[in-house]
């Protein structure tokens, strides 16, 4: 149904990718300050559902490329592999800043318009398509079903991003007083960066 091996590699491994400050984490911590964490569920919702979209999406795409031209999927592999190092490389040299500052929220926003929020913000992350199109494939085991494996990933990203947005959103005004010091966003960002040079090491290797 999955192969166990890859599966213990692809649930660390997204986790780190999903704790990684980002658009959808710096929306839930400003969501988290601003209107609370019980309204800021509704923005997960979108975002969960708009993160399931792109995954899935992601990998039928390269599953069709896998299939049908093998050399031109291991030639995407390394480009992949290229851009994760890409993105560590651009993290070790950040100069202290989040990825991105979230919008400011009224805290009469309706529940809807807190969904759609979430829903877009997923949809239209260029790094988001980027991370999923580079680390989902190498976890596909090519002489197994693909709906189970790809259900029980999915099934992993989801988890993974709701208990990384819960995170951020709860402890908002703490994370927000540690992460704008210069210092800590600075540490925070080489640690990352080096997790993911180090995934771009195994995904180009793999």
């Amino acid at each position: 149904m999955i192969d166990i091996t890859l599966l213990s590699l692809f649930i660390p491994t997204f986790f780190i990718v999903s704790l990684t400050p980002g658009m959808c984490m710096t929306l839930a911590m400003s969501l988290g300050i601003t209107i609370g964490v019980r309204k800021t569920f509704w923005m997960m919702y979108g975002e969960l559902l708009g993160v399931a979209t792109v995954a899935v999406a992601s990998v039928l795409g390269v599953a069709t490329v896998m299939t049908k031209f093998p050399e031109l999927f291991q030639a995407f592999k390394v480009l992949g592999a290229m851009y994760l190092a890409y993105v560590g490389v651009n993290m070790w040299r950040a100069k202290g800043q989040l990825a991105k500052n979230a919008e400011q929220c009224p805290k009469t926003i309706k529940k809807r318009s807190l969904f759609q929020q979430g829903f877009f913000t997923a949809i239209a992350n260029p790094k988001g398509w980027a991370f999923m199109i580079s680390l989902l494939p190498p976890f596909i085991n090519e002489t197994l079903p693909l709906a189970p494996q790809l259900g029980i990933l999915v099934a992993v990203i989801l988890i993974s991003e709701f208990i990384c947005m819960t995170i951020y959103a709860t402890g908002g005004k703490t994370i927000a007083k540690l992460l704008t010091q210069r210092n800590n966003v600075q540490l925070l960002n080489k640690i990352s960066g080096s997790l993911m040079i180090l995934v771009a090491i195994w995904l180009a290797s793999s």
